[in-house]
């Protein structure tokens, strides 16, 4: 049985890949993501995450991307 459960960012373990289901912020946020290519239906993969709420970084078309953890918090994925 495969259960696929959506979870925050943060939440996430390094390694793990989801998919975005919602992005939880304003438009200049949602414009901000968008640019860095980070959208609802896209598959990311976290690769790390710093200790007390640093930046976390993460694999989109191949790219990694760092954004902070409170950007992070508001993007919901559906882990895989």
């Amino acid at each position: 049985m495969n259960v696929k459960r959506e979870i925050s960012l943060c939440s996430m373990k390094s390694g793990q890949t989801g998919r975005v289901i919602d992005i939880s912020g304003g438009h200049r946020m949602v414009d901000r993501l968008n640019m860095l290519d980070i959208r609802p239906g896209k598959k990311i993969k976290k690769i790390s995450s710093m200790f007390l709420r640093g930046p976390i970084t993460l694999q989109v078309d191949g790219a990694q991307v760092a954004i902070g953890y409170r950007m992070a918090s508001r993007i919901i994925v559906q882990v895989e």
